[in-house]
């Protein structure tokens, strides 16, 4: 009796086929992330999945084969999650193609080369199948930065009655991203290292200092995490991504109507949406459009309800300032992690060895900078810490530009939370790390451009 039963058992697993067994994995959710840099297509499910990409040139599109799985309606709904305005991909079909594979077509609007990759169980998020599409030619930083600045009316020439008749004239004002589209068509032009200031030049703040550079200063912005990366989700649901990116286009306002020692500035957002830059994505980014200066944007948080304020980091060279340093440091490090990255990448692999090259000099740079931050975020809001923590943030390695992290409150308060979704306080903390940017570069000018590209 006992043999018959798991014969019997045996016969009707066989009868059950493949397609209706524990075989494969379940598609759990699906997701795409549109980005000018390349688009993103996610897919989670409980258990990995293997797939062979096969790339088809004309009309480009790239299909994926997706082993020991069925097709189910959350693989369904690729299909109406791609956006119009998606800069990469027109569309997506999916189908049972053979019994085990599901087939993916993704119908591109330009040529493109992709990455496809895997990345195990990590924070919310189970195993997912990545597919990152970056166009041929890739998009350059520096050519966003000009386009955004072409398309925008200058910064107004001072009004006040002491600012001189000459100023309205001169050439930061009259063309500020000059020297930008000079070097996208040609070799810079020399310079003295220590240029005299210009004549009449009025600062907002400040003295006027020796070796000041009339000419376009570049702030490069970094909203934190993005995409698949929420970042910290305070009590009531408010995520950080959003709370940073909104406080980046408030500053980058700011930035662009503003002057400093008679020079125009620019704000560059290294994501101006909501997709994942790898960390040291971001810090090339930087460093490609020249940037002077350099600031991650963060809402912080903490496992208790309690601790609150603000708080300024820059990069250590050795050991963190403090213990609460070193684990926020190794926190906003996983970001990659759950942001997810293609470790494999050659172009990641340079990169990570390139910008750990980190200077006293710009570590010094970045305190005095942090300083001035601090010294203004008090005026409008509590401080977690008094004075500048350090720890081995990746995103502050860049080895030739000032660089800071703001944790702008922690999220994990509720009493916070509310403030970081209020209008008003985003506002006041914007005008804040304003007033910080100017006071800094009042004191400490930039030096004439001669950066090597990266």
């Amino acid at each position: 009796m006992r043999r018959r039963q798991l014969l019997q058992a045996g016969a009707l697993v066989l009868s059950l086929g493949r397609a209706h067994l524990a075989w494969g994995a379940s598609i759990l959710m699906v997701r795409v992330w549109p980005a000018p840099e390349y688009s993103r297509v996610t897919i989670e499910s409980d258990g990995a999945l293997s797939a062979r990409p096969h790339l088809v040139p004309g009309p480009p599109r790239l299909a994926v084969d997706i082993e020991g799985i069925a097709l189910n309606p959350a693989l369904k709904e690729l299909v109406a999650k791609v956006k119009p305005d998606d800069p990469n991909i027109a569309g997506i079909r999916v189908g049972q193609f053979s019994p085990s594979i599901v087939r993916l077509v993704i119908d591109l609007k330009l040529p493109i080369l992709p990455q496809v990759f895997t990345l195990a169980p990590v924070a919310a998020y189970q195993h997912r199948l990545v597919l990152d599409l970056y166009p041929v030619t890739p998009v350059d930083p520096l050519d966003a930065l000009i386009a955004q600045g072409m398309q925008q009316a200058l910064p107004p020439a001072p009004t006040s009655a002491s600012a001189p008749p000459q100023a309205a004239a001169s050439p930061a004002s009259a063309d500020p991203l000059g020297d930008l589209i000079a070097q996208k068509s040609g070799p810079p032009a020399a310079s003295a290292p220590n240029p005299a200031p210009r004549a009449g030049a009025i600062p907002p703040a400040g003295p006027q200092m020796a070796g000041a550079t009339d000419r376009l200063i570049i702030i490069a912005l970094d909203a934190g995490h993005g995409g698949e990366d929420p970042g910290a989700i305070g009590p009531a649901g408010t995520r950080e991504k959003d709370v940073v990116l909104r406080l980046a286009h408030l500053l980058r306002d700011r930035i662009n109507a503003a002057q400093v020692n008679g020079s125009a500035m620019r704000a560059y957002l290294t994501r101006d949406g909501d997709y994942f830059v790898p960390l040291q994505v971001r810090v090339q980014k930087a460093r490609r459009v020249q940037a002077d200066l350099f600031m991650s944007l963060h809402a912080d948080a903490f496992f208790t309800p309690d601790p609150q304020g603000a708080s300024v980091f820059a990069l250590s060279h050795g050991g963190a300032s403090s213990s609460a340093a070193r684990w926020m440091a190794a926190k906003e490090n996983k970001a990659d992690l759950i942001g997810g990255v293609n470790v494999q990448s050659k172009d990641a692999v340079v990169q990570r060895a390139l910008l750990d090259m980190s200077t006293t000099a710009q570590i010094n740079d970045s305190l005095k900078l942090g300083g001035t931050l601090l010294s203004e975020i008090s005026r409008v809001g509590k401080l977690h810490k008094p004075r500048v923590e350090q720890a081995s943030f990746a995103v502050l390695k860049a080895p030739d530009i000032p660089s800071v992290l703001v944790e702008a409150a922690f999220i994990s308060n509720p009493r916070e939370e509310t403030k970081l979704n209020n209008p008003e306080y985003q506002t006041l903390l914007a005008d804040a790390l304003m007033r910080g940017i100017q006071a800094y570069f009042a004191k400490n000018p930039p030096l004439a451009r001669h950066r090597v590209q990266s």
